[in-house]
């Protein structure tokens, strides 16, 4: 496969120039699932549909410097939209298409943006909740027309027609697209990328052209892209790794974008492209394992027996690359034929079969699922980077490590604080929060970020990142954890979807707040005549705590005593971002919790054995009512 040249310009919309001369109609530059059909887009088709949307903004009063904000599922219509408000000298601000309307409120008077560009029905409504409070806001453009033919509002203006006064627009202004493309500079500022905000408010991070190209070509001399690699993304560019590799190293390697139907059809539609090029956050790896691991319980016991028989070949093999030792002939025979009997449907299953470049990120993946995935000879390999800092390290295929998130990358420094904070500058940082420059400061110095993670370098230069400082757990007899580690090594459950380790107040020891996994336990209840009606009263079942405890007990043997889980509890429902407890990203909001659990927590730590509970909750209906029940507080085997 030839690589590509990535010489094609200093700017996002001079790349996209760049592929439309080269390639036009001879290759495909995205695919969209519409209605179960498979509909591909040239770069011909990309660069047009930015081009007429970029003159339709301007025709309506965009103009340099402002912000467009986003909000949507992933579709070419999302990557459009960031294109053309940055060939137009503007500045793109993305949305997860959850967010709630205060978010959007927030992300929106903060950025000061004019104009807005949502997918359907469900965000212009939450757009119009809003608009009277964004005085700035000019227009709200939909992509999608489904139940918004009667909406009359003069704020609201449908896609084609933007296209349409694009196209009245360029024969009017002949050449004004091609001449601001061409006017675009490497610093001018093109997105702004808002934090995960699990301390607080998110935060919007500024980024040129020349420090998102940073992480963009770092990525590619990791791991080239080549013309004809399928690329499956799973989240829109709200998140940074989507800017770098969505926008960035589908421009400039000129690959071909796949875009899922919906949401629900994710995993299906990748199954049917079957990416070379995979990145998912930590939590999805992790969910997927835990499937997978579901599906093999709910098997007969042939297949299970199956599995028990050969998972052993996968992991004895995956321990051996990680040790950089070479496997003998005969366990390669082995792995060949547990490959053809398992382990090939399993990656077929999961999309995975022609993937040769899989990265996890945005927190720890459990060291559990990083072993399963490489059994199944699954190149993953997790990558360590932050909204603000960008990427900063990544290993080689053959350098993968399984407790660490790679080596520094060529042209990056970094060093350990006293207090273990990893501090580090490279040419991809991002210039400063947006009118916040207080903040800026207290992160910035001297072109050294200061990322609030801990961690350390090893001696053969690979780094380990451990948590958040602030999360780190200092107990009260001297010995320190890293929570994050104890939560994913959880999840890894099929029986967990979430996991919170606490050490309350005095810090005498460790416990931790669970959220059963609904769908998988439910099964396994009612397999075993287990009677219940809510996902409260399944919480607090005896037989669904003593399954839990299997699970704790999995982990606090492979714990030091004084980080093992003494106690725990089953929440009587699952953390949501709605209620603030979970970022867009699906990171706890510990903080939050911290103040919402405080009762909780204080009859953790009063040695009680349950506590009352009255408290609201929304079902997944959208229906909200108030939850009374009483919380067993259960003690761990085997722990400290």
């Amino acid at each position: 496969m030839e690589r590509v040249d990535i010489d094609k310009g200093d700017t996002w919309p001079k790349v996209l120039k760049c592929n439309h001369e080269k390639y036009g109609d001879s290759r495909k530059a995205m695919r969209h699932k519409r209605f179960g059909i498979w509909q591909s887009y040239t770069w011909k088709d990309y660069y047009l549909s930015v081009r007429s949307l970029a003159l339709g903004l301007a025709s309506l009063g965009f103009e340099p410097g402002d912000k467009l904000l986003i909000i949507g599922d992933n579709a070419p219509e999302w990557y459009y939209a960031e294109l053309a408000a940055q060939a137009i000298h503007g500045v793109s601000v993305g949305l997860y298409a959850d967010s709630i309307p205060p978010e959007i409120r927030q992300i929106a008077e903060n950025s000061e943006a004019r104009f807005a560009i949502v997918e359907n029905q469900e965000q212009v409504d939450k757009m119009l909740l809003i608009k009277d409070e964004l005085p700035l806001l000019k227009k709200i453009i939909y992509w999608s027309y489904k139940g918004l033919a009667h909406y009359n509002d003069p704020v609201l203006l449908g896609y084609r027609q933007v296209l349409q006064l694009g196209e009245k627009y360029e024969e009017k202004r002949p050449g004004l697209f091609e001449q601001l493309v061409e006017t675009g500079k490497a610093d001018d500022a093109c997105a702004i990328v808002y934090t995960s905000g699990t301390t607080g408010a998110p935060k919007g991070a500024v980024y040129t052209y020349r420090t998102m190209r940073a992480g963009a070509d770092y990525y590619l001399r990791l791991d080239p892209w080549h013309e004809n690699d399928n690329v499956v993304p799973y989240l829109p560019p709200a998140w940074m790794t989507e800017q770098c590799l969505d926008i960035g190293c589908h421009l400039l390697a000129a690959n071909i974008l796949n875009f899922a139907e919906a949401p629900e059809t994710q995993q299906r539609d990748t199954r049917e492209t079957g990416p070379s090029i995979v990145f998912y956050g930590a939590r999805l790896w992790e969910s997927q394992a835990a499937m997978v691991q579901a599906r093999i319980i709910g098997t007969d016991a042939l297949k299970r027996f199956a599995v028990r028989l050969l998972m052993p070949i996968g992991y004895r093999m995956a321990d051996l690359k990680f040790q950089k030792k070479e496997p003998g002939l005969f366990h390669k025979i082995l792995y060949g034929l547990a490959n053809i009997a398992l382990f090939r449907s399993i990656k077929s299953s999961l999309g995975l079969s022609n993937a040769r470049v899989c990265y996890s990120t945005g927190a720890i993946l459990s060291p559990d699922a990083f072993r399963f995935y490489h059994a199944l000879n699954i190149p993953l390999k997790s990558l360590y980077g932050t909204t603000e800092g960008g990427v900063l390290t990544g290993a080689t295929n053959d350098d993968i490590r399984l407790e660490t998130v790679g080596p520094v990358h060529k042209g990056a420094e970094v060093r350990v604080a006293d207090n273990g904070e990893l501090i580090y500058r490279q040419p991809g940082i991002f210039t400063g929060y947006y009118k916040d420059p207080q903040r800026t400061a207290e992160v910035l110095k001297d072109g050294w970020f200061y990322s609030g993670d801990s961690g350390l370098i090893r001696e053969d230069g690979h780094v380990v990142f451990l948590d958040r400082v602030r999360d780190l757990i200092h107990l009260a007899g001297g010995d320190s954890l890293a929570p994050q580690l104890i939560e994913a090594r959880l999840r890894f459950s099929p029986y967990i979807k979430d996991a919170w380790v606490i050490a309350g107040p005095r810090k005498a020891y460790v416990s931790a707040i669970i959220i059963i996994n609904y769908d998988t336990v439910s099964r396994w209840a009612g397999q075993r005549r287990v009677a219940y009606t809510t996902f409260a009263d399944l919480s607090q079942n005896p037989e669904v705590h003593d399954l839990v405890k299997l699970d704790i007990d999995r982990i606090n043997s492979a714990l030091p005593p004084a980080s093992r889980v003494k106690k725990y509890v089953s929440l009587y429902k699952e953390f949501d971002p709605d209620e603030g407890e979970l970022t867009r990203t699906r990171k706890l909001r510990k903080t939050f919790l911290e103040e919402r659990y405080r009762g909780l927590i204080d009859a953790i730590y009063r040695d009680e054995t349950e506590v009352p509970i009255e408290a609201r909750v929304m079902y997944r209906d959208g229906r909200t009512g108030t939850v009374k029940t009483t919380i067993s507080i259960k003690s761990a085997e085997g722990a400290a």
